[in-house]
């Protein structure tokens, strides 16, 4: 199903994830979709590796709680993160490395101080490599990190897409 993307959140400077200064991470763009899903878009390189050719199950965890979890910057307009209290997830499919990767994450249930969310890995073909859900606290990014310092910002793109396929 194509959707239409509604914006683009921040990267940052060393985050193992988006952080587009670090060497050895992922260096993922995020983007916000119709109807208040987030999508990560990246490529594994050999580096993140576990057995040959496929993506080392931590960093699976990895991509798909940082994911699920930046889920309520959406809603927030970037003040508010969301940091885990309890992840879980299932490994149905390898992820391939050296080839685009999608991750799609989304909030299920919110209170106050918590919220909820699922998210999933999807190969190229669509299907879903690797399902999770977890739960997090609501943190303000003024107690989690300056974002002067991280180089936290918006970093367009030609190759940023209009719309996605999930």
């Amino acid at each position: 199903m194509k959707r239409k993307v509604t914006g683009k959140q921040q990267n940052s400077r060393m985050c193992f994830v988006c952080g587009l200064k670090n060497p050895s991470g992922l260096r993922a763009s995020f983007y916000e979709l119709e109807g208040g899903d987030l999508m990560a878009v990246f490529r594994a390189r050999d580096e993140h590796q576990s057995y040959p050719g496929r993506l080392h199950g931590g960093i699976s965890a990895t991509v798909l709680d940082e994911t699920i979890g930046r889920a309520i910057l959406n809603r927030t307009q970037g003040e508010v993160w969301g940091v885990t209290v309890e992840f879980t997830m299932r490994f149905k499919k390898p992820v391939p490395i050296d080839s685009p990767v999608r991750v799609v994450g989304r909030i299920v249930k919110e209170g106050s101080r918590f919220f909820e969310g699922t998210g999933e890995i999807l190969l190229e073909d669509g299907s879903v490599a690797v399902e999770g859900q977890g739960k997090y606290i609501k943190m303000p990014l003024s107690k989690i990190a300056d974002p002067e310092k991280q180089e936290w910002k918006i970093v367009r793109s030609p190759d940023d897409p209009l719309e996605v396929e999930t």
